[in-house]
């Protein structure tokens, strides 16, 4: 005899690999808690415990103030250079099929496998003035190692994976479809790239560009062997907190470290709340 089924029952059932909500919830909260928010909590603790008048003389000490204007400007610079050529790797290793694709694909995670301090000696080797590179530049009147320039060059290298990475899923899984109708109704090359390409580009590469900023704003192993470290030139915020530590003045160096957290976080809360809103205003245009 027959048998009929209801749709509930022919319906496959999805079988939960990992455990029931308490269990992953509470074991996700758990990691972040010894992980992340601890050692934070840490950090914040022993900047309170200084008083609020020691901690505004340590922030505001006029080489400390002078770090943060190196760092921000050096890694502002490093972060454009790393929307640009990161949205340009991307689109190559996504568009295209050429041979050495895969390798080329697997180099720029090398700033993630390679250790900053390893980086930072290279560059230095390759960018001073009888390396390989900075001979080079020499020549034509540049010199990048032991200046500002090689603090740019070394925040670069150690943060342009977040560009193409943050970019890269979004360009594969754009619909070919909207390119062809615009090309199809006469649109050149950088008027489909301009109005269909990069608005559906544009939130993901804020992201990465952001992320490449905030990387970019701790950064110590790449930066501390090319910059040259002269004070109120080409020192970095995170080199104050090294010298800090150094001196066993830890509440000094948690209250500098402080500025360079809040900083970065304000900037993650920022992005991520427009990165939202472009995306909910996006899909109600469409």
């Amino acid at each position: 005899m027959a048998t009929h089924l209801s749709a509930a029952e022919t319906r496959p059932r999805h079988k939960r690999v990992l455990p029931g909500l308490s269990l992953s919830l509470g074991t996700s909260l758990l990691f972040i808690s010894l992980i992340l928010l601890l050692p934070m909590s840490g950090l914040v603790m022993q900047s309170v415990d200084m008083g609020w008048d020691r901690y505004w003389q340590v922030i505001s000490d006029e080489r400390v103030v002078a770090s943060y204007k190196v760092t921000l400007w050096a890694a502002l610079i490093a972060s454009i250079f790393n929307g640009f050529f990161g949205l340009l790797l991307a689109w190559v290793l996504v568009r295209y099929e050429f041979p050495g694709r895969r390798i080329l694909d697997a180099l720029v995670d090398l700033p993630f496998a390679l250790p900053t301090a390893v980086a930072g000696i290279t560059l230095a080797t390759l960018y001073a003035q009888n390396g390989w590179y900075g001979e080079i530049l020499e020549s034509l009147g540049l010199k990048v190692a032991y200046t500002p320039w090689g603090i740019v060059l070394a925040m670069a290298f150690t943060s342009i994976p977040f560009v193409v990475r943050t970019v890269q899923p979004v360009l594969e899984e754009l619909s070919p479809e909207e390119e062809e109708a615009g090309m199809t109704l006469g649109a050149s090359d950088w008027s489909v790239f301009r109005r269909v390409i990069f608005p559906a580009l544009w939130p993901a590469l804020m992201t990465g560009i952001a992320l490449s900023f905030t990387r970019s704003l701790g950064e110590f192993g790449a930066v501390i062997f090319i910059a040259g470290n002269m004070p109120y030139v080409s020192e970095i915020t995170s080199l104050m907190i090294f010298v800090s530590l150094q001196e066993f003045d830890f509440p000094a160096a948690s209250a500098i470290a402080s500025v360079v957290l809040m900083a970065s976080l304000i900037l993650l809360f920022a992005i991520n709340i427009w990165q939202a809103r472009y995306l909910r205003r996006l899909h109600g245009r469409s």
